[in-house]
């Protein structure tokens, strides 16, 4: 099991980066959390499996089609998650 918190910076807020991600945190399996954060950025917790987490973080990268990434960053995290979801705090 892995955890990973990830920071993602660039255009991803109003572009659907947080309703993408539950999707395919859904399809891959992985729990968690993804929210707007103030300063623009989308910040997540997830958790699954390493494959699925590394393959999580790599859609990350470049997000849904209207996103643009600049940068991500990754750094352990702790918790345990039963499902996938959009937090609005």
């Amino acid at each position: 099991m892995k955890t990973q918190h990830l920071r993602i910076h660039g255009r991803v807020q109003g572009v659907w980066f947080r309703e993408s991600m539950c999707r395919e945190a859904e399809r891959l399996g992985v729990t968690g959390w993804v929210r707007n954060a103030p300063d623009g950025s989308v910040e997540a917790v997830i958790q699954g499996s390493a494959e699925a987490v590394d393959t999580l973080t790599g859609w990350a990268r470049s997000g849904p089609p209207q996103a643009r990434v600049e940068r991500i960053e990754l750094s352990e995290a702790h918790g345990q998650f039963s499902g996938f979801e959009k937090r609005i705090d």
